[in-house]
């Protein structure tokens, strides 16, 4: 871990410590419809007092830190906060940096130069899939994607890219019986490398 890495950065003189974490938005900004900005978004996590608040790309990325380590009271926080400011409710995923950085390191795609990075995906779920569920997504789908599933993320690679393929975000929760948001590598990789500073 570098100096600047805000996974336990303790506040000079006050000794709080803070916690980095990933938020990852779902279904904003997608398909031309619930367009929010990320100036704004930004302002809610500062009206929550989070720190070191940024936004990545407009699809809902924002990372922060705070001195509450507890990331199911950070997700109501952000959502509340969200649907007070813009009107209308949306789901929300928040990782910590050693989580994220577990997610990076378990990718079963690490080190396969034939895999393009932009077609690995990882979906984060709300909820670990039973193993019925994931039995029930991996014998009714015979695409040509890779997907593999472990604790709450779905790692799949897209060969023939995403746009054409019939494994949709839809079919996934259906099958899974939980929802989820997706973020492309390249993507998870810029998001660990701003939490790092």
């Amino acid at each position: 871990m570098g100096a600047g890495d805000l996974t336990e950065k303790t506040i000079q003189g006050k000794g709080l410590k803070m916690t980095a974490f990933v938020s990852l938005f779902r279904g904003i900004n997608v398909g031309g419809h619930k367009g929010i900005g990320m100036v704004e978004l930004k302002e809610v996590y500062e009206s929550l007092g989070f720190k070191d608040v940024a936004t990545y790309i407009q699809s809902g990325n924002v990372v922060f830190s705070s001195d509450d380590a507890d990331a199911a009271v950070l997700r109501r926080q952000i959502e509340d906060g969200f649907e007070k400011k813009f009107g209308f409710h949306a789901e929300v995923f928040v990782r910590t940096s050693a989580e994220l950085r577990d997610i990076i390191e378990n990718s079963p795609f690490q080190g396969q130069q034939s895999k393009e990075s932009k077609w690995v995906v990882v979906m984060f779920l709300a909820a670990h899939p039973d193993d019925t569920a994931q039995k029930d997504l991996l014998n009714t789908y015979a695409g040509p994607e890779e997907i593999f599933i472990t604790g709450k993320e779905m790692y799949i690679y897209y060969p023939d890219g995403i746009g054409r393929s019939k494994l949709s975000h839809g079919f996934i929760e259906k099958k899974l019986k939980t929802f989820g948001t997706a973020r492309n590598w390249n993507t998870i990789l810029q998001l660990q490398k701003m939490m790092r500073g």
